[in-house]
Formats: C-alpha cells, sequence, structure tokens
C-alpha cells in the first residue's frame, strides 16, 4: 500500500469497494463519468454514451433519477426562473424535463452497463428513485450539491446500507457535517465527499483545492472531487492533493446542445483524464530518501575520490594520486581531507575507487 505522507496510514484502513474495486488514497483514483442530461433525450445516445465512457477508461458511469414533477412545479413566477449562467432564460421545470432520465429507461441502462463491464449508479432526488434504485440493484448512490441539505433523503439513502458519495458544493462547515452526521448515524459505513464549486463551468482560480485537505483532517473520511472547470488539470492537481475519486461529466460531443454538454468533457478528453490521473497518483508515490532503482546507474554522474596514479603499498594518499572526480563509487568528497596523508595497505591501481578498507 501507499504510505501516503499528507495523510498518515489510517486511510490504508478506510478503503471501500464498489462493484469490487477498491476505493481510497492507495488506490488509483476512481473515475466516475457524470452522463446526466448528455443522453439529449435518446435512449440510443446514452447507451453508446456508456460504452465510449468504459472505453476511454472510466470506472464507473453515474447518471441521474428524477421528474421534472418531483423536483419542481411548472411555474411562471420569478422563483421558478433561471436568470443568470448557462442556463439562463429557461424555467426549473422546463430545464429538468429537458434533462431528466426517464424511469423507463432506467433498467435498460442497468442491464447495458453490466453487460458491458462498467459499474453504474445515479444521483436520487427523492424517495421514489431510491425506490426504483435499490430495485435495480444500485452498488452505490451519490448525494448531488443541491440536496446534501435533504436531511431527510440522506437519512433514506444511509439506511440502505451502501457506499455514499456526497457533493459539498455551495454548502457550509454545519450544513456538510450535518449530513454526514445523518449518513452515519442511519446506517452509512461507506462514505465520501466530493470538494465541489457548483458553478457550471467553474473557474478554474475559484477551485479552492487546498478545501480536499481540509475536508480530510475535519472529517476522517476518504474524500474526492466533483471537478466542473473546463479541461482536466484540476482534476489531476486534485489527486496530487488527495482526492481519490474524481467526477467529471461526459459527453460524446459538446456541440449536442444538450444542457449539459457545454461544460463536459468529450471522449478523447474522459481518457486524458483517466491517464493523467492515474500518472499523478502514481507520481506520489512514498516518503523517503533512500536511493531509487531508476537511479542507481546515475551515481557515476556524482564525484567520489579515486586514485588517479599507482599507489604501492604502505605509500601515503597524496593530492597528486587522488583526486575527486566521476564516477561516485568511492568515498564521498567530503572524506578528502581526512585520508590525505594516509598510507594504503595494499596496491591501488590508478582508476580504482578509494574506499575505507584500503587504508593502513
Amino acid at each position: 500500500m501507499k504510505d501516503n505522507y499528507i495523510y498518515g496510514e489510517i486511510l490504508n484502513k478506510m478503503e471501500f469497494k464498489i462493484n469490487e474495486r477498491l476505493i481510497g488514497i492507495s488506490q488509483p483514483p476512481y473515475i466516475v463519468a457524470e452522463l446526466s442530461a448528455n443522453h439529449n433525450g435518446s435512449l440510443e445516445l446514452a447507451l453508446q454514451s456508456i460504452e465510449i465512457a468504459k472505453k476511454m477508461g472510466a470506472d464507473a458511469i453515474k447518471i441521474q433519477t428524477y421528474s421534472a414533477g418531483t423536483l419542481t412545479i411548472d411555474a411562471e413566477q420569478d422563483d421558478f426562473q433561471i436568470s443568470e449562467g448557462t442556463w439562463k432564460g429557461r424555467s426549473l421545470y422546463s430545464l429538468y424535463e429537458e434533462a431528466e432520465t426517464p424511469y423507463e429507461w432506467h433498467k435498460t441502462i442497468f442491464e447495458h452497463a453490466k453487460k458491458i463491464g462498467i459499474t453504474i449508479f445515479s444521483t436520487p432526488f427523492d424517495e421514489s428513485a431510491v425506490d426504483l434504485l435499490e430495485d435495480l440493484n444500485t452498488p452505490a448512490y451519490k448525494i448531488a450539491s443541491f440536496e446534501i441539505i435533504d436531511l431527510p433523503l440522506i437519512k433514506y439513502v444511509a439506511k440502505k446500507g451502501k457506499p455514499m458519495i456526497i457533493s459539498t458544493g455551495m454548502a457550509n462547515l454545519d450544513e456538510i457535517s450535518d449530513a454526514v452526521s445523518v449518513a452515519k448515524d442511519n446506517g452509512c459505513k461507506d462514505l465520501i465527499l466530493l470538494h465541489c464549486i457548483s458553478g457550471y463551468p467553474a473557474p478554474v482560480n475559484q477551485s479552492n483545492l487546498y478545501t480536499i485537505q481540509d475536508l480530510k483532517k475535519r472529517f476522517n473520511l476518504n474524500i474526492g472531487l466533483s471537478d466542473h472547470t473546463m479541461g482536466t488539470e484540476v482534476s489531476v492537481a486534485g489527486v496530487a492533493l488527495g482526492a481519490c475519486l474524481i467526477e467529471k461529466h461526459f459527453t460524446i460531443s459538446r456541440k449536442s446542445n444538450s444542457p449539459d454538454s457545454a461544460f463536459s468533457l468529450e471522449p478523447k478528453e474522459l481518457e486524458r483524464l483517466c491517464v493523467e490521473t492515474h500518472n499523478a497518483w502514481s507520481a506520489l508515490g512514498n516518503s523517503g530518501y533512500e536511493l531509487r532503482e531508476v537511479e542507481k546507474e546515475n551515481l557515476k554522474f556524482r564525484r567520489s575520490i579515486y586514485a588517479v596514479k599507482d599507489i604501492p603499498k604502505g605509500d601515503t594518499m597524496t593530492n597528486e594520486n587522488i583526486r575527486s572526480i566521476r564516477p561516485g563509487y568511492g568515498l564521498k568528497p567530503k572524506y578528502y581531507k581526512d585520508i590525505i596523508g594516509k598510507k594504503v595497505n595494499k596496491m591501488i591501481k590508478r582508476g580504482t575507487a578509494i574506499k575505507w578498507e584500503h587504508i593502513l
């Protein structure tokens, strides 16, 4: 296992599985491709997207389980209209009506994911969604940032005993603490918090990735990142700071004009995300200062003390017959003055690395 100096050995005991895949900082980052509304109203496109996510290296595909009528009402008051951001000019109801993944698709989607060998789970937005997902034997649940304050929903999900992943976007510390407490108190043993900035897209300079480490220290949980920035750089940095799970929106094409396509990764970008985050995790390695295997051959580029002339047995080492030169297989240069004037106990040929055993 990795002994990551940032978080300590205790985290190695916090691993858990989703469909036999271990998740934790001692494991490569778990990559979740969020399909969300990027099916664009087509079941065929949804199934194709799942296949591509699998091919690009994602560990899991995630969908969202709701209907417009379970999230809001169709109303004309200003409260129900979106006036800023990506969805400016839409009503809540019309947006969710377009974006929803129909309940009748879920069985087909889950069966297809299982058939091709990629984990699938979902974000439920009410109890009826949880019941549907339980019938489909979902291996985990995701709680969206917007739902972190819906403690009755978190309680209902926690009682199912499945791993839970909770996004923290917009939440203050009290709200996060409440969500964690309710989840734990109601039977959730495997919990990940996702640092999240709920902007669509989120500006890179507002990512505040040091929050990953702060969440870890405060809650002693595995921490991941739900990344809404464009590109992959922020996710890679998140892994370097200890994120064990990365969630990114995924689309076959940003030109599809689905509600979420503008801030989603395309296939090759998802593939790059998988490769780069795994490389970042691999690069963390262990804390320590021992000679690495790849460095051993390069000892020859260090200086050390060598005989530069033949030194007969019993003769003295001098500035003329020894020097500090490359390679680095002899005594370190710091011992040069210590051995000047010492006699050798055997014949030393020119080009021999001087060792302590040579000194009388």
